[in-house]
């Protein structure tokens, strides 16, 4: 799911730009405006940035375990904002700035995938988008083109964007580097055990509850 698989190869081509965004992305964790480098990808990333907040967040929690809460929350601020920019690109700016993104990253068939879910629940679709591998700028510009209540994105991205970073930076600080190589293999299984989990929670309390 990351881009970061890319790391460890000798890209060529098409995919050596996305290599040097990976690697400027990384840098980051090495310097003291770690967490505001972290913001701005996580912000960006929920609009037009190729390479998801994970891979610095993993990097800075990593580098300082105790932080792992700071971080999550600095992530999950960033793109909860960030969603905003999404959903106004597709609102207001689609036929120009939104088609030339979904163009760049052949997210065509993703889009239309958006639109079924949301007509089925825009809510449920917006919080588990941040645990399937469509790219989640995808979800906040589909907000906006497909007039999706905007409370409804927000609230649905606090608490979808925080489950996935707070369960990242989570494991790391339990687990420290020696899951990370874990974490970026199975982060699609994991993140299905989470939803199986939260699901399966809600089932039983709204049937103990009756």
């Amino acid at each position: 799911m990351f881009s970061q698989k890319t790391s460890g190869c000798s890209c060529k081509g098409p995919l050596a730009w996305l290599r040097g965004i990976y690697t400027w992305t990384i840098h980051w964790a090495k310097t003291r405006h770690a967490p505001w480098a972290l913001f701005f990808i996580a912000f960006i990333e929920s609009s037009f940035f190729p390479i998801p907040p994970d891979v610095l967040l993993i990097a800075m929690v990593i580098a300082d375990r105790r932080a792992w809460w700071r971080n999550a929350l600095i992530c999950t601020t960033g793109s909860v904002l960030g969603a905003l920019f999404g959903y106004f690109i597709g609102f207001f700016l689609f036929e120009t700035l939104g088609k030339i993104i979904v163009s760049t990253y052949h997210l065509g068939s993703h889009v239309e995938t958006v639109r079924k879910l949301y007509a089925d629940n825009a809510f449920w679709a917006v919080f588990t988008a941040a645990f399937t591998p469509i790219p989640y700028k995808v979800f906040t510009i589909a907000a906006g083109l497909f007039r999706i209540s905007l409370p409804i994105l927000l609230v649905a991205s606090v608490f979808g964007r925080a489950g996935r970073f707070f369960l990242v930076a989570g494991l790391l600080r339990l687990f420290g580097a020696r899951i990370e190589k874990f974490i970026e293999k199975y982060f699609d299984i994991l993140s299905l055990a989470f939803m199986v989990l939260l699901f399966g929670s809600y089932f039983l309390v709204t049937k103990l509850a009756r």
